[in-house]
């Protein structure tokens, strides 16, 4: 079977729908033209490339905290998309549940877009994503990951961590924020998204400058903790993106059917519950 036509579950994706639910007056970048995607076009993605199920991240850009958005097209999905929203970091017991109920199942953390001084009180809501069985989505570049990994290592809360952590390719293996990534293999809580090239590339398609980096995650997580995921409908992106060469990318890193049917399917609908159908 093609890669294009084996089942998928993205597990990161943003819906933006300006039409219906409008940016928010302070919020600063605010997408447009082909950077909208809507539940309706996200949709019609899905059913090209073979995606039952995708997890949607809140996007700092547009919306910020108002997840609307969000929940609307989890509502209308019918079962077929699950949400990380934009939590306060105040948020009790009783807020976390309310999203759960309405089908959010983690908190994104993006200190890519905050810095990382804003997030320097952060550990009580990790405590309570932890009570509450619900995931950190966690958004780091560079040696950010490093301010996070201890937290990470003390609470137990499970966690996701986006696009390889975004590493700098020049940097090597050894840089300290990547170094961070592959030692939360061993806490069993972590799984990490293989997406977003673009946003550490420094070579562009086909990303050859981010195949070492995926390599020593799946050496260090297992396709058991990995996720593939597109980061559709891209986002600020620098050069042109498509959903196409992403699918064939991966199929690309992982030629062996058997692999592509963990990493596509198994390990997403284990980690993040999705229904089977």
């Amino acid at each position: 079977m093609s890669a294009f036509d084996e089942p998928k579950i993205d597990c990161h994706v943003h819906v933006l729908d300006p039409a219906r639910f409008p940016y928010g007056k302070d919020i600063e970048y605010k997408p447009s033209g082909q950077e909208i995607g809507t539940a309706a076009q996200l949709h019609q993605v899905m059913a090209a490339y073979g995606v039952r199920h995708c997890l949607l991240v809140q996007p700092n850009s547009g919306y910020g905290s108002d997840n609307s958005c969000l929940l609307d097209a989890i509502a209308q999905s019918q079962g077929r998309l699950k949400g990380i929203a934009i939590v306060d970091f105040d948020a009790d017991a009783a807020a976390l549940h309310d999203l759960k109920r309405q089908g959010v199942i983690g908190a994104a953390f993006n200190p890519t877009f905050h810095g990382l001084a804003y997030y320097r009180h952060c550990s009580r809501l990790i405590e309570r994503l932890a009570e509450a069985d619900m995931l950190l989505n966690l958004q780091c570049e560079g040696e950010q990951l490093s301010m996070f990994a201890p937290l990470i290592e003390r609470i137990p809360v499970r966690a996701l961590i986006d696009h390889c952590g975004r590493p700098t390719p020049r940097a090597g293996l050894k840089q300290e924020g990547f170094q961070a990534l592959l030692r939360l293999a061993a806490t069993g809580r972590v799984s990490v998204k293989l997406s977003g090239y673009a946003k550490f590339s420094e070579t562009g398609y086909p990303f050859e400058d981010c195949r070492p980096y995926v390599t020593a995650i799946v050496e260090a997580f297992t396709l058991d903790r990995c996720l593939w995921a597109s980061d559709w409908p891209f986002l600020r992106s620098s050069q042109r993106q498509d959903y196409g060469p992403l699918v064939e990318f991966a199929a690309l890193l992982f030629p062996d059917g058997t692999a592509r049917r963990k990493l596509f399917w198994d390990t997403p609908h284990q980690l993040l519950g999705f229904a089977q159908a």
